[in-house]
């Protein structure tokens, strides 16, 4: 028992500094990562931006088309209310 406590006490030693120095790296860059990804929610990329965009723009052309396509069915309704035949 005590050869296996003289051999894996240096082991210990070489391996538990690296440990407790990350595990200190990962707590001193915790704020960094939290801050980082605050402002990630906070802002819109590019891409989301122009995505947005795209969306946008598409709803608006179906809604003209619709308001386009209903003011020529009521100008071919006054059309021929109003006695014209090739409306």
């Amino acid at each position: 028992m005590h050869k296996i406590c003289l051999i894996g006490a240096p082991v210990a030693m070489l391996l538990l500094p690296g440990c407790i120095a990350k595990t200190a790296l990962d707590v001193a860059t915790m704020p960094v990562r939290a801050g980082a990804q605050a402002a990630d929610w906070a802002t819109t990329s590019q891409d989301e931006a122009d995505r947005n965009y795209g969306r946008r723009m598409r709803e608006q052309e179906a809604r003209d088309a619709r308001e386009q396509k209903k003011a020529e069915k009521q100008r071919r309704r006054e059309c021929r209310r109003a006695g014209y035949d090739n409306c």
